[in-house]
């Protein structure tokens, strides 16, 4: 479905990440996970760019994008943007999705990584499905950690869901765990790790860390499904 739209809200989510809402045609459905094309104009050109859908399909008044912005030429005219202003979307793409296919599921995230698992987060929770969902994210540090507030609230709502934040450089103040996300992170918080599924998104070195992270946990490739994000710009 392809539609001309305007921005309704503008989010900050940390320094150098927004969140860019747009009122939800009644027409479209989508599934926690996919991603939409957008498309601006800066300079008397279009620009048109693969973002992952950051809202659950149960936000029935909006949509929602969230990109960390760099210094490229789509993030320049992102950062332009205001209320109001004119947008292409087209949507919904994508197969990396969840609606409850499997009865434990654990998502790895990294960095801006977090967009597509904020869709299913939110889907499972207010769905109130009874799935296992266990987060690990992983971010430098404590100011780059992307919707942390809200993740909180939603594992406060959500007793199946376990958020785990995870820091490459931590202040002395931080309680949580100050590593990587490997085999032994795996099997310390989620001890039924065999019987899940796994799912990872963030960018290639990210995606090839996962996939051998998989292999150490000695599980078959088939219990991991990837999203790729090739570059940020």
């Amino acid at each position: 479905m392809k539609f001309e739209t305007q921005v309704k809200e503008i989010i900050p989510r940390t320094d150098n990440v927004l969140s860019f809402r747009f009122p939800r045609p009644a027409a479209l459905i989508y599934k926690p996970g996919q991603y939409l094309l957008v498309t601006i104009k800066a300079n008397e050109k279009s620009l048109t760019k693969p973002l992952s859908l950051s809202s659950s399909p149960t936000e029935k008044e909006h949509i929602e994008f969230t990109k960390k912005l760099t210094d490229s030429e789509f993030s320049n005219a992102l950062r332009a943007l205001e209320v109001g202003d004119w947008v292409i979307i087209d949507a919904p793409y994508g197969t990396f999705t969840f609606e409850g296919e499997s009865a434990k599921i654990v998502l790895l995230a990294g960095g801006i990584g977090i967009t597509p698992f904020m869709s299913i987060c939110r889907y499972c929770t207010d769905k109130r499905l009874n799935i296992k969902v266990t987060l690990l994210y992983g971010n430098r540090s404590e100011k780059d950690i992307v919707f942390r507030g809200e993740l909180e609230a939603l594992e406060r709502r959500n007793r199946n869901l376990k958020v785990v934040f995870i820091l490459n450089e931590a202040s002395d103040s931080w309680k949580g765990a100050i590593s990587v996300i490997d085999a032994g992170l795996v099997k310390k918080e989620v001890p039924d790790y065999r019987e899940s599924l796994f799912y990872a998104c963030g960018p290639p070195p990210m995606i090839q860390a996962m996939e051998k992270l998989i292999r150490d946990l000695g599980l078959p490739s088939t219990q991991l499904k990837l999203e790729v994000f090739t570059g940020h710009t």
